[in-house]
């Protein structure tokens, strides 16, 4: 039996967001976007903010943006999305510093979404996020590259922080360490998600893209990217899905008129029953009035077209199904 898999890239429920939110009902965030959403059998996001009304600004370093979401509509409103787990490992977790962070582990917990890459200590934040998807079970893991001084220690909380580099021994330590855990969990399904890299880049640095293989090497099934707010291209290596960035899925951020940081997709992976995947499915989608909504066919038809761009250098090829593309994955 086939399991359909949702990834999203930054889910930014604070600032404009959160007070629109106030004012309409919880699940209107996922605008006619929610029931493709419930239809999944997982779903798997980046919480690109806290979840709590506690703590203050982060003024420890210099920190222009800080996102909060109040936790009385937020938590409801991706329970009722259908949010298995989310990956933490970002550079606005600790936004409004360690009581926001420590509410935010808590309100997932209470809700019963799994999460990875933040944590109390350095220990909690290498944990992963595991979950059912159909028949499936699949494990998570969350790192970042971004904000050093978000980073656990041993007594400290944070983020799970790496260097992207593969031939660092450090960042090989880190990503073995928390991959044995996943491992340990016994996955059908492993996934990498990884908040890397700066804003607004359209293609991932080589780098970047030597990490992802060696992820993929040390038995990553689907590399999960974000944190560039517009998408990048895929690549298929080995028959793994390596998403380089999966772009904005709903926030309140300024508009880019040519990089379009407002159009993006839902990635929906199948996998059979063994955790192989089969298909990445990329349903077209845009922000409008702080909600995700199905991307209208001027919006839809540009984000295809750039995907494809971007993914041609990797000798990606898509199909298309209506609005939608389709990358399978041979048997």
């Amino acid at each position: 039996m086939v399991a359909r898999i949702g990834l999203t890239g930054d889910v930014m429920l604070g600032r404009v967001v959160d007070r629109r939110q106030r004012r309409r009902p919880v699940d209107a965030v996922w605008g006619d976007v929610h029931d493709r959403l419930r239809d999944l059998d997982g779903l798997l996001i980046n919480l690109e903010c806290c979840l709590s009304t506690r703590g203050r600004p982060w003024r420890r370093t210099r920190r222009p943006f800080h996102f909060r979401a109040d936790p009385d509509w937020a938590v409801p409103a991706l329970s009722r999305a259908g949010v298995d787990a989310c990956a933490l490992a970002n550079n606005h977790v600790l936004d409004y510093e360690e009581p926001a962070l420590r509410d935010t582990l808590d309100h997932l917990d209470g809700a019963g979404i799994a999460r990875a890459g933040a944590g109390r200590t350095l220990d909690e934040a290498l944990d992963p996020a595991t979950f059912d998807a159909g028949d499936l079970d699949v494990a998570v893991v969350s790192l970042t590259d971004n904000t050093p001084e978000f980073a656990a220690d041993e007594d400290s909380p944070g983020t799970a922080w790496v260097e992207i580099d593969a031939g660092d021994d450090r960042s090989r330590r880190i990503v073995r360490e928390a991959l044995g855990r996943a491992r340990a969990a016994d996955p059908d399904l492993l996934v990498a998600s990884l908040h890397w890299g700066p804003n607004m880049r359209t293609t991932p640095p080589e780098p970047f893209r030597e990490f992802a293989r060696w992820l993929v090497d040390e038995g990553v099934d689907v590399v999960h990217g974000h944190s560039a707010h517009v998408f990048q291209g895929i690549e298929a290596y080995d028959g793994t899905p390596i998403c380089y960035d999966t772009g904005d899925f709903v926030d309140d951020y300024a508009v880019d008129p040519g990089l379009r940081n407002d159009r993006g997709f839902l990635f929906e992976l199948s996998a059979d029953d063994e955790g192989r995947p089969t298909e990445l499915r990329l349903l077209p989608t845009e922000i409008d009035d702080c909600r995700v909504q199905r991307a209208g066919p001027e919006a839809a038809r540009w984000s295809r077209e750039r995907m494809r761009e971007l993914s041609e250098p990797f000798g990606t090829e898509f199909e298309r199904d209506g609005e939608e593309l389709v990358l399978s994955f041979g048997a």
